[in-house]
């Protein structure tokens, strides 16, 4: 048999029993993809990794424990890692920064269309990235983006707490000057007008939390 015609072989990676029971019954009804197990967290997926192969993963972002980028970078220190889609609910900027960075090569959302997702799992497996465009131009805004210091990051959390730069001097131990300086970087770095809207954005962009 010529090695194109053998199925791609998937492992499905979600914390949630309904999405992986939905992804496996759907890739079952084509004979070009095998999927070789399911996983609910990143831990059981390298477990499975060590007794069976895969081609390509399905990968939730958000797991407890181990999440989707730390099993990322867990499934690059494997010998013969499989390539990896995100499938997610998010596309902060931050989100496809981070997945792109520990190396995904496909990002879809779980609201994707069944095409959408078989185009994909065959693009990633034929070695190139499937990164639909609306998704792209969030990692387009975040690459152009200054990167922000961990200061800078803590400074954007009290700014969304309402904190003022004479509060955020006393917290940080630094002088009410030194941390409006730091408050007029932050804002020239996220394109914005004021301190509000660097809070706002940030948030929107998945770069803070906003229940921190």
């Amino acid at each position: 048999m010529h090695k194109a015609a053998e199925p791609i072989r998937i492992l499905i990676v979600d914390d949630h029993p309904v999405v992986r029971a939905g992804l496996a019954s759907m890739l079952a009804t084509q004979a070009r993809f095998k999927v070789i197990g399911s996983a609910a967290s990143g831990a059981e997926a390298l477990n499975l990794l060590e007794r069976h192969s895969a081609d390509v993963a399905l990968v939730d972002l958000r797991m407890p424990e181990m999440n989707g980028i730390n099993l990322m970078h867990a499934l690059g220190r494997l010998p013969s890692p499989p390539r990896v889609i995100v499938l997610t609910s998010y596309e902060t900027d931050e989100d496809v920064y981070r997945a792109v960075n520990a190396g995904a090569q496909g990002y879809l959302l779980k609201n994707t269309s069944q095409q959408e997702m078989m185009d994909a799992i065959s693009a990633v497996h034929a070695g190139r990235r499937y990164i639909p465009g609306h998704i792209a131009a969030h990692l387009a805004d975040r690459m152009t983006r200054s990167n922000l210091t961990a200061r800078e990051l803590d400074i954007l959390q009290m700014l969304a707490k309402g904190l003022t730069n004479k509060e955020i001097g006393a917290v940080l131990k630094i002088s009410e000057n030194t941390a409006r300086n730091h408050v007029i970087s932050i804002i020239e770095k996220l394109d914005v007008s004021d301190r509000t809207e660097a809070a706002t954005t940030a948030i929107q962009r998945g770069i803070i939390s906003a229940e921190n």
